[in-house]
């Protein structure tokens, strides 16, 4: 029961926050940011627990988490990979100049786009060429989702560039350089998570609806609240592009799977509808 339920009550909880979100401001804004990721780790962490084991749990932790803050922290200290950055104090508590919650918004994310991956790949365990195509889509899946991240967090002051040149067009104040490191650390950690957390993420199925509709939740949400709520249009336009990679062909798969299980009721199963 916890199992099948917990997932959608995480889900509806940061969803609430996410609405919240255009109506607060200032010290409130930031808590509320916080409390955000923290339910989206423990919505992402949690389904890999429940829905794969112990060992697809601690692989996302140490790739996404562990990896994050290394990542990060080598960031702030050296300005690789993503260009000279600092945070500000509002998001709470510090490590090495990164605060706590950011490697929690890694892994907040790259599950959904793993599962996304998976999901337009077959569903089974890939080879050659498929693999390669399944953490390019689970990269992009991720890596897109800064196109709209970091517009917000810079323009609420959570974080900032220095010198942010070239950047991209009507997204002034992040460096071209900064997407590119996400590009980077999400192909090394997308590479990284099968082979660490074993044969139970070449599959999905039923009980991965829930990262299906985080990630299909993320991309509208996102692109609605910048174009409307956030006066932010330039990252509402670059962001549907870049997630749309992944987003777009999710949304026609899952829907043309439930048109067809409506249609053909008594149709045997495909791999990816059987798995668990």
């Amino acid at each position: 029961m916890i199992r099948r339920y917990l997932p959608w009550l995480l889900l509806g909880a940061l969803v609430l926050a996410q609405v919240c979100y255009p109506l607060t401001g200032g010290a409130t804004r930031a808590r509320l940011t916080v409390a955000t990721v923290l339910l989206g780790y423990l919505l992402s962490v949690g389904h890999a627990l429940l829905t794969r084991g112990p060992r697809t749990a601690a692989a996302l932790v140490a790739v996404a988490t562990g990896g994050g803050f290394a990542i990060e922290a080598l960031g702030v200290a050296t300005g690789f990979p993503f260009g000279t950055y600092d945070y500000s104090g509002q998001l709470g508590p510090k490590l090495a100049g990164v605060p706590l919650i950011i490697p929690l918004a890694w892994t907040w994310m790259a599950w959904p786009a793993w599962l996304a991956a998976v999901r337009l790949t077959g569903g089974v365990a890939p080879d050659g060429a498929d693999r390669l195509r399944r953490i390019a889509l689970a990269t992009v899946g991720l890596a897109a989702w800064d196109l709209f991240l970091d517009p917000q967090m810079v323009a609420e002051g959570y974080w900032r560039w220095p010198d942010p040149d070239p950047a991209l067009p009507g997204l002034p104040g992040i460096p071209v350089s900064n997407y590119l490191g996400w590009l980077l650390f999400a192909v090394l950690m997308m590479t990284a998570l099968r082979p660490l957390a074993g044969p139970a993420v070449d599959r999905t199925g039923p009980a991965d609806a829930p990262m299906h509709a985080l990630y299909l939740w993320t991309y509208a949400s996102s692109v609605l609240a910048h174009a409307v709520f956030l006066a932010l249009p330039a990252s509402a336009l670059w962001g549907a592009a870049g997630m749309a990679v992944t987003a777009v062909p999710l949304a026609v798969a899952l829907g043309r799977r439930r048109h067809d299980r409506r249609r053909h009721p008594d149709r045997p199963r495909d791999p990816v509808d059987a798995a668990a």
